[in-house]
């Protein structure tokens, strides 16, 4: 009795640890979708809020604005890319490290360019201008080639992926189409994909010549109605009167062993 409470114990506290853990992933789970759906959110008003200043004010503030707005677009296209190619391609991993320490650069620029929007000294700030946007011009053409180079990479792959299936059902189709073999090259009739070989022939020459009585043919059997061509050889075979016009006698028709009998008709 004590060795079932103890089962019984062990197997709550087992369920209980594992109702905890899967609540906990659970949770776990939910939480970062949330924060994935508030960061997407947030990264949204930002770039709209970017691409307002960018077209709306002029002068300085404008171009950090637009500055901002084409490097977050540049590397978020990027890092999209590169994590959607890794999963099938691991030499991609490599140029993921590149890129994350790209990245570090890129969010480096991103918080300058941040703090300069509040900056009230226009005249330095114009100032500083070329040397920021020569800088973002080499972040972005860096990521843009990181970018193009995964994707001509799988295109490439999927390419000759494309060239060798076609040239594996251009094979298949030929093989489908090759019905012939190279003895039946000189038979005309051979290469008919119904054509028959050997005896086949042989009945089409030999049996039409020898004689049209039935049953020495295998087409007069073939053509024939299943009770006609094999009811009892000579009787049904050399039938010319006018049952071979009217038709056969029901009362003598072949029957089957499959076949039901017939019911009386009742008189009652």
């Amino acid at each position: 009795m004590e060795a079932v409470i103890l089962i019984l114990v062990l197997l709550f506290l087992v369920f209980l640890g594992v109702g905890a853990y899967a609540t906990v992933k659970v949770v776990g789970a939910a939480r970062r979708s949330v924060d994935r759906t508030i960061s997407q959110a947030r990264r949204s008003v930002e770039d709209t809020a970017l691409r307002a200043k960018s077209y709306g004010q002029p002068g300085a503030a404008g171009e950090l604005a637009q500055l901002r707005l084409s490097l977050r677009t540049s590397m978020r296209a990027t890092q999209d890319a590169l994590h959607a190619g890794v999963a099938e391609d691991e030499s991609l991993r490599e140029t993921l490290t590149l890129f994350e320490r790209l990245s570090a650069h890129g969010l480096e620029l991103d918080a300058e360019l941040r703090r300069l929007e509040r900056e009230p000294d226009k005249t330095g700030l114009g100032q500083r201008l070329p040397a920021l946007r020569e800088r973002t011009e080499q972040i972005t053409h860096s990521a843009d080639a990181l970018r193009w180079a995964a994707r001509d990479r799988a295109r490439k792959f999927a390419d000759d992926d494309l060239v060798a299936l076609n040239e594996q059902i251009d094979v298949e189709a030929g093989a489908l189409r090759h019905w012939t073999t190279p003895a039946d090259d000189g038979d005309p009739q051979a290469r008919r994909p119904g054509a028959r070989s050997g005896s086949g022939a042989g009945s089409g020459t030999g049996a039409g010549a020898a004689g049209s009585g039935p049953g020495s043919s295998a087409d007069a059997g073939r053509w024939s109605s299943a009770g006609e061509g094999t009811a009892g050889g000579s009787g049904a075979g050399h039938r010319t009167g006018p049952d071979a016009i009217t038709g056969t006698d029901p009362g003598r028709r072949q029957r089957y062993p499959w076949q039901k009998a017939a019911r009386p008709e009742s008189t009652t």
